[in-house]
């Protein structure tokens, strides 16, 4: 195992596994084919063939998209192809702040591997013996990653929120950090990548922010979807991200964000070229524009 692996892991997109999802002219997504031939039973709304999923173009405004494709995403969640329902809104957009065509619910996004947005939150404490961070284990009835390690906070961005309200919000529920430290969190960079699965294509830009908390904080989670928090040293993120299975696998890219940023992955380490050339492009796969 190794840093390279975990950043390949999360860009293992095929091209030549999906359909283009295509809205007003333009590609927005990419579908798997069995999940293709499920929209195909709503020809009105969606028109399938061997290359493309087409959105309707009588379909020619927000509103109007946004209610017909959320009848489809109804049935087939009562039909148990899409598995979970979260209840929250998402845009299909190319671009953060900018245009969308409409918004689903989050639990399609994979189905439909249009782009979205996250907040990734490194909870940071300098010690006499170095800089600690403050790890997750998510719950283990979560329906993805369920016990495995995670930022202190994270989580998608949703329609109507600005990144820094974002960060605030997930701050209080998943942490229990007042919104006067939480908005002190500094924006650093953005990682993306492109994962497939069962679902279909994580395609996902996450939003890295680090928040360096006083030594006698300790978060609480407040929402169920965290089980413990433990501070460990920058050492052992080293470790548990280069040699183990333990962090959700996106986590794992801010980790190594982070040990690149504070010298525990340095010039000298023999792929350190080459983690700098991949984390920040997802050059393993290709670019939905």
């Amino acid at each position: 195992m190794s840093y390279l692996e975990r950043i390949r892991a999360c860009n293992n997109f095929e091209s030549t596994h999906y359909r283009e999802l295509l809205i007003d002219g333009k590609v927005y997504g990419q579908v798997q084919p069995h999940f293709a031939e499920h929209l195909a039973h709503w020809s009105d709304i969606f028109s399938v063939t061997d290359t493309q999923v087409v959105l309707n173009p009588e379909l020619t405004d927000y509103a109007t998209r946004t209610a017909a494709v959320a009848s489809v995403l109804r049935a087939l969640h009562q039909q148990g192809v899409i598995d979970t329902w979260v209840a929250e809104a998402y845009p299909i957009t190319h671009s953060f702040d900018g245009h969308a065509e409409l918004e689903i619910e989050r639990a399609a996004t994979n189905f439909f591997g249009v782009k979205t947005f996250g907040i990734h939150v490194n909870g940071l404490v300098k010690t006499a013996k170095g800089i600690e961070v403050w790890v997750g284990t998510r719950s283990l009835d979560k329906p993805f990653w369920p016990g495995k390690l995670d930022q202190m906070v994270a989580g998608g961005q949703p329609v109507g929120l600005g990144l820094l309200e974002n960060v605030i919000k997930e701050s209080q529920e998943e942490a229990n950090i007042p919104a006067e430290l939480a908005q002190q969190a500094q924006a650093i960079r953005t990682i993306p990548y492109r994962q497939e699965g069962w679902r279909g294509l994580d395609n996902s830009t996450i939003y890295v922010y680090d928040l360096w908390l006083p030594d006698d904080f300790v978060p609480e989670n407040t929402d169920g979807e965290v089980i413990a928090f433990e501070r460990m040293p920058l050492a052992e993120i080293a470790r548990l991200t280069e040699t183990t299975e333990e962090f959700k696998d996106n986590c794992n890219l801010v980790n190594i964000d982070l040990l690149l940023r504070m010298g525990m992955i340095s010039p000298q380490h023999p792929e350190y070229a080459t983690i700098l050339n991949v984390l920040y492009t997802a050059s393993h796969s290709k670019e939905i524009k």
